[in-house]
């Protein structure tokens, strides 16, 4: 604490709080028949395929990338190289992409656990739960987590507004003012030669269950003891401390003075409001029903004053017509309401100081030389600290995810297992049948596999070249190559036949 006189002071020294209580064949490139109308020339039209978003001399694996990552047939990015003729690209990328994922090592492995699980992931196929019946209270179970999670994600969010307004409650602070005499002695001793006094002033609060202890200091923004100006002067009776943004919080504060006789004292206490408390024009203040409050806490009994009183203008709903209250506090007969805050200002001002009088003595007799008094402080709400660290807290969220990822690959396990049923009991019921149709199946796949035209097993009957179109395509062929071998003959002997 900073002192006025000549005297030491020594008011910001803390007080020891004790002294007072993949698939991986190579692509292959299909060959140009030797009958082809366009071997003769440079560059055939519409044979070679290029993506128009890649270069063509863009740095690629050799052998080329497909869809999903792994070597595909197909032409390489690495250069020119002709498409091959088969079934379309659309119809071969859903096929290839099946396949690639029922690879182990395939592209699809590594991002099975980066996959976003959805809800539906969760849910028992209706053909299950028609075999197993016990199933339903699985389903139960997951429509009550359904409606779980939707309250507390309504919680959270109400909690994250409540964190955003001030959670105080109101405790009592009590304070110690004591004081300590020291006689003079005679010249010659090694003691003090004046008489002085030392004034403390500390405290606590009363049944505060928080770990942490709070500094007496952090209450307050300034403190000042006034002295009797008789004994000490007119510019040496005050003793100030205000609240700096590098000053340390302290248990208490003490002042020292020399002195022999009693002393009359006046303490101010001006407490540190979060968020800064005003003291409203009296005025305003009997109007309003509010003396000291935040500033946001003004502004709402402003407006339910207007409201409640139907001062905002029916048509202008931006202006307030004032009563002859608002005229005689505002000055005008009619204002904005964005003009409230600029107003507001003048009639607010910083709240009373608390002021305590205590009288310091220097009787060694008197043995009541400590007074006790209670003051109303606002301390932040526990409650406000464990919401805090329940938003903030990732344990649980880390706890959900793992059951929720052991609940995905449960439920993933039953598919397997229930299409291994009906894989195995449709080759019990009828074994001939399912062996044709799976033959079937595979042929279909092996021709998308390898790009394969037509269907070999027909081809290879006699019956299948008795069909009406035969005539018709042996014409086209002997046309094409009639045309073929026009085309190589004007190549070499450099006229046009005609």
């Amino acid at each position: 604490m900073a002192s006025r006189s000549g005297f030491p002071v020594n008011l910001t020294t803390p007080i020891n709080p004790s002294m007072n209580p993949s698939h991986s064949s190579s692509p292959r490139m299909s060959t140009m028949p030797m009958n082809s109308p366009y071997r003769g020339m440079v560059s055939p039209p519409n044979q070679f395929h290029q993506r128009p978003t890649m270069p063509v001399n863009r740095a690629m694996p050799v052998g080329g990338m497909g869809t999903m990552g792994s070597p595909l047939p197909g032409p390489s990015f690495s250069g020119p190289m002709p498409m091959r003729v088969g079934i379309p690209q659309a119809v071969m990328d859903p096929v290839r992409k099946r396949l690639l994922q029922q690879q182990p090592g395939g592209p699809m492995g590594p991002r099975r656990g980066v996959k976003r699980r959805k809800m539906a992931d969760k849910v028992l196929p209706q053909r299950i739960r028609d075999l197993v019946p016990e199933s339903q209270a699985y389903m139960d179970l997951l429509a009550f987590e359904r409606k779980l999670d939707q309250t507390i994600a309504r919680k959270r969010m109400e909690i994250q507004e409540a964190i955003k307004k001030p959670i105080t409650q109101k405790r009592k602070l009590r304070i110690y003012i004591s004081n300590t005499y020291t006689p003079g002695k005679p010249e010659g001793e090694e003691t003090e030669k004046v008489a002085s006094w030392e004034l403390r002033v500390e405290g606590k609060l009363l049944e505060d269950p928080g770990k942490q202890k709070r500094k007496f200091s952090s209450f307050f923004k300034s403190l000042v003891i006034e002295l009797d100006k008789e004994l000490y002067g007119p510019d040496n009776h005050l003793v100030e401390w205000h609240r700096m943004p590098t000053t340390q919080e302290t248990d208490g504060f003490q002042v020292k003075r020399p002195g022999d006789v009693n002393v009359k004292c006046t303490l101010l206490l001006m407490l540190d409001h979060q968020p800064p408390q005003y003291k409203l024009d009296p005025r305003l203040a009997r109007l309003l029903g509010v003396h000291t409050q935040t500033r946001a806490s003004i502004m709402q009994a402003l407006w339910l004053y207007i409201k409640n009183n139907k001062l905002q203008d029916c048509h202008e709903k931006e202006f307030i017509n004032c009563n002859r209250y608002f005229r005689q506090i505002f000055g005008c007969p009619r204002m904005k309401f964005s003009h409230i805050p600029m107003k507001l200002a003048s009639l607010l001002q910083h709240p009373d100081p608390i002021v305590i009088n205590h009288n310091i003595s220097v009787d060694p007799n008197d043995q009541k030389k400590t007074a006790c008094f209670d003051i109303d402080v606002e301390v932040d709400d526990p409650l406000k600290a464990q919401m805090t660290s329940f938003l903030s807290s990732t344990t649980n969220q880390q706890e959900i995810a793992t059951l929720e990822m052991k609940i995905h690959e449960t439920i993933e396990s039953i598919n397997q297992l229930k299409t291994q049923r009906d894989f195995m009991l449709s080759f019990s019921n009828t074994p001939q049948e399912f062996i044709q149709d799976w033959l079937k199946s595979q042929s279909r796949d092996l021709k998308l596999m390898t790009d394969t035209v037509g269907n070999p097993e027909e081809e290879r009957r006699t019956e299948f070249y008795h069909s009406p179109w035969v005539t018709e395509a042996v014409g086209r062929y002997i046309f094409s190559k009639v045309q073929q071998r026009r085309q190589e003959l004007e190549q070499v002997l450099g006229i046009r036949l005609t």
